[in-house]
């Protein structure tokens, strides 16, 4: 077995939709980003790649470059996941946390656990989400942006 880490964050701006987990939530600020910002999803993928030893999300899908301009996260999580199958491996189980002071996640977590679980083609079981606020501390409590951390245990197909 063996397990990886995984960060993301993204400045919160006007304009964009807010997209965690692959579940667009109703806010009047989105994510940054080159692809659709999606924190949590990123965070996932970075764990997974540290899991199998295979380096972090922007060797695979590089900042500007024009392929993933926009792209859901969840098409990335699904190129990590034929990655994972290739190298051998399975996913024994993630788990992940979201920080920010707003919205509130709760009533979205089941859909998100369903977006990453389906991606991945493992039970909804395995994927634990929880939401966090920072008390109004730090980036995140100031309401400048989001961050999300996960980790994944994954192991060896015999």
């Amino acid at each position: 077995m063996q397990v990886g880490f995984g960060y993301d964050v993204h400045k919160l701006r006007t304009g964009r939709k807010l997209i965690i987990g692959g579940v667009t939530i109703p806010h009047a600020k989105g994510l940054l980003g080159w692809s659709d910002g999606d924190v949590l999803i990123h965070a996932v993928i970075d764990a997974i790649l540290g899991a199998m030893g295979e380096g972090d999300i922007g060797r695979h899908f590089p900042p500007g470059d024009l392929s993933y301009k926009g792209i859901s996260s969840l098409k990335l999580l699904k190129f990590i996941d034929e990655l994972l199958r290739q190298r051998g491996y399975a996913i024994n189980n993630i788990d992940s946390t979201i920080v920010a002071e707003e919205p509130r996640f709760a009533p979205h977590i089941e859909a998100m656990k369903r977006n990453i679980a389906e991606t991945l083609g493992i039970g909804t079981e395995l994927v634990n989400i929880k939401g966090k606020t920072e008390e109004g501390l730090g980036f995140t409590g100031k309401k400048q942006g989001i961050a999300a951390y996960a980790v994944c245990l994954v192991h060896k197909e015999v």
